[in-house]
């Protein structure tokens, strides 16, 4: 919004003299000064959802969670003075279904993508990297290390209409590829997710090994748009 237009007018002293010489004028000179800002902020909403024997699950169980959100980045673009950009919001916990799409074992590995489908009826947007890791246990609690980043695919903003899927690719190592006595091998249920830029994660249903040591098993990849595959 343009602050308020000031008109100043602003007489030399010397134009006093000019009365007295009838063949020439003296006219003072005048200037104005104007400027506007313009800001927004947007807050992501977040929602706590409860384990359960389902492919997505809500809320945060009764344990202290160590994995991080995931993260963000900003999407900023030069307004014209006196306008207002709002640019569209994170996505929060409580908007998506996140769900394991289609895995793929290798080599002492498995590829297991995570869908994030846009239940809201609400456009919103992810951005980098979802907290990743394994867990189970009652209270359900997280086990072993959060995923590291797979920083080989470049990652981008990506905007969820009502229905959208964006996706991360999971890379699970083997528990076994490691000595016992390193590993710790605990059985789990559940894959911890927090969606990028988000403190409350779901709870995907995943029966898998992890260890429950510092050995860490996880690495994840940046959002990517659509549903994903694991080739």
């Amino acid at each position: 919004m343009s602050s308020p237009f000031t008109l100043r007018r602003v007489f030399p002293t010397t134009a006093l003299i000019c009365v007295a010489v009838l063949a020439t004028g003296c006219s003072s000179g005048s200037a104005a000064t104007s400027g506007g800002t313009a800001a927004a902020t947007t807050t992501g909403a977040s929602a706590t959802k409860v384990p359960a024997a389902t492919t997505s699950v809500a809320t945060t169980p009764a344990a202290t969670n160590t994995a991080q959100a995931g993260s963000t980045g900003t999407n900023t673009q030069a307004q014209p003075a006196g306008t207002t950009h709002r640019p569209t919001a994170s996505c929060p916990t409580r908007y998506l279904n996140a769900r394991a799409g289609v895995s793929q074992g290798t080599a002492g590995s498995v590829y297991q993508v995570i869908d994030f489908t846009n239940i809201s009826q609400t456009t919103c947007t992810l951005y980098g990297y979802p907290g990743v890791s394994l867990a189970g246990g009652s209270p359900v609690h997280q086990i072993g290390p959060a995923a590291a980043r797979n920083t080989t695919a470049p990652h981008a903003l990506v905007t969820l209409a009502p229905g959208a899927t964006g996706n991360a690719l999971l890379r699970i190592t083997d528990a076994g590829n490691y000595p016992t006595a390193q590993c710790h091998p605990t059985a789990v249920q559940y894959l911890q997710v927090y969606p990028p830029d988000q403190t409350t994660p779901s709870y995907v249903a995943y029966h898998s090994t992890a260890c429950a040591g510092t050995v860490g098993l996880l690495s994840v990849s940046a959002v990517q748009p659509g549903s994903g595959s694991a080739s």
